[in-house]
């Protein structure tokens, strides 16, 4: 369960987003270097390795709180494992060092890189399992969905909100077996559905900005720890999501309750999962519509990255080109 942030950490240091920032940028890099070539595994285990060893430099007590799995079942970024240099704030840590590792392996768009951190005890420690999810972006009244409803109840509220008919509201699903009923009630709904390929938390983001990428609303069961790191930047950029814990079997609930007391039935919303002030950085690793991806020349290497802040509000864009040697080589 979310815990009080401690009292040594309540804010992030400024300079500190840019240092996260250089952790999203390498994973990035090392991940794109398999794009195509069909080994998620590889692909994942490079960008692992890149992130871990950037965090490890950072100024910070960090300890992960979303990321690769268990200690039993992660070689590294394990959930748990303490990084940073062992100075200056404790933090939690949220990590996905390739999202879309299928999206990557087949060199189609939209993985990415992402990292989170927040002073220590503000993150959700949500297990390894599955989370049904909802969420659409900012603007609009508190309540407007609501994961109990219907798929088409939550499509005419929403629509009612945007001021639109239900037939110019677009849905991301991913797809799935499992969303076939979802799938088929949005579309009854009168909804367009756009369904993915994987990479639920970019899909979540894409929610935050339905103007430019046409997505209003995020619907489905995806990881818990991607549910997370959604929330993280929903509540930088603003928007609505709850989520719930699919726990179905005695071993999962087993699971979740290492990380303290489960309500299977509890909705989680942002500030659940997400309290404090949270910095994520996304990197792309692939083009897609939140973010382009890793061009890698012969003497330099491109990347671009959002940075998101809940503090201020912020959403930062940067275009990096980095030299193609030493950590970036």
């Amino acid at each position: 369960m979310t815990q009080q942030p401690e009292t040594d950490a309540s804010k992030i240091d400024r300079y500190l987003t840019l240092e996260l920032a250089r952790a999203s940028e390498r994973a990035a890099v090392a991940a794109a270097r398999f794009r195509g070539r069909g080994d998620e595994m590889a692909a994942d285990l490079a960008a692992a390795e890149a992130m871990r060893e950037e965090l490890s430099q950072l100024p910070v007590r960090g300890r992960i709180v979303i990321g690769e799995g268990d200690a039993d079942a992660a070689p590294l970024l394990y959930v748990g494992e303490d990084l940073g240099a062992g100075v200056g704030p404790r933090v939690d840590l949220g990590v996905a060092p390739l999202e879309g590792s299928t999206l990557c392996a087949k060199d189609m768009p939209g993985s990415i890189a992402v990292v989170a951190m927040a002073p220590a005890g503000s993150l959700l420690h949500a297990p390894d399992v599955y989370m049904d999810k909802i969420a659409v972006g900012p603007g609009y009244p508190e309540g407007t969905i609501d994961l109990d409803r219907d798929p088409g109840d939550n499509i005419r509220a929403l629509a009612i909100a945007k001021g639109v008919r239900a037939s110019e509201i677009t849905v991301s699903i991913l797809d799935r077996p499992r969303h076939a009923e979802i799938i088929r009630n949005c579309r009854n709904a009168g909804a367009c559905v756009r369904l993915i390929a994987g990479g639920d938390v970019a899909a979540i983001i894409l929610t935050t900005h339905p103007w430019e990428t046409g997505v209003d609303m995020y619907l489905g069961r995806g990881g818990a720890s991607e549910g997370v790191l959604a929330a993280c930047v929903l509540r930088c950029a603003g928007g609505q999501m709850q989520g719930r814990l699919a726990l179905e079997t005695r071993d999962q609930i087993a699971k979740a309750q290492r990380f303290g007391p489960i309500d299977p039935r509890r909705k989680y919303s942002v500030g659940d999962m997400a309290a404090g002030d949270v910095v994520v950085c996304v990197t792309g690793v692939t083009a897609g519509p939140l973010v382009g991806g890793v061009s890698l020349g012969k003497t330099t290497i491109d990347t671009e990255t959002i940075v998101y802040r809940s503090a201020t509000g912020t959403i930062r864009r940067i275009h990096a080109t980095h030299r193609a040697v030493g950590k970036f080589d």
